[in-house]
């Protein structure tokens, strides 16, 4: 386990047990401690072994947390809607698929479309007609997010401008006009 995925006090047990296998190895160290009278080859491995043994009863308890930490873990429990997928909507079933419902969406009508040389369209002025592609008492089509999904007629509602849908798109012409 690397450092990272150590927790405080791991990483602090961790760097102690270092720390004293440092000190157990620096010849230094006794004699900062002990000055002249540091003790003999006999004492120093005695301290050293000593060192050594606490450094690894502390990975031990490291090791034996993880292990439990590790334990304690629980695989994750992955609910199974294949069978509530398969369940066709009923009066007293309704469908969690709510939150489909607040998806924005660009609508679009459109009467028709032209194609002008950049001199062309410099030229225009208030007043100007330009021709387009469509017929008059052709139907609108009507776009959602750039697909054609209906045809319909203008209407005005209040003094504005709306659609009225005369034709919707099937699935198959959808996937025609795909390819």
């Amino acid at each position: 386990m690397s450092q990272e995925d150590m927790s405080e006090d791991e990483k602090m047990v961790a760097q102690e047990a270092e720390n004293l296998e440092e000190k157990a190895n620096d010849k230094n160290f006794d004699e900062e401690n002990f000055g002249e009278d540091a003790p003999e080859s006999d004492d120093a491995k005695l301290a050293e072994e000593w060192a050594m043994a606490l450094a690894n009863d502390e990975q031990e308890e490291v090791k034996e947390k993880r292990k439990s930490f590790a334990s304690e873990i629980n695989e994750p429990i992955y609910k199974n809607l294949t069978d509530v997928a398969k369940i066709s909507p009923q009066d007293n079933q309704k469908r969690e698929l709510d939150f489909i419902l607040d998806i924005p969406l660009d609508v679009s009508a459109e009467l028709g479309r032209t194609r002008l040389l950049i001199k062309d369209l410099l030229q225009l002025g208030q007043g100007s007609v330009v021709e387009l592609n469509k017929l008059a008492g052709e139907p609108l089509e009507i776009f959602v997010n750039g697909k054609l999904v209906a045809r319909g007629e203008a209407v005005v509602v209040n003094e504005k401008f709306g659609v009225r849908l005369t034709d919707i798109i099937s699935p198959i012409e959808r996937i025609t006009q795909l390819s």
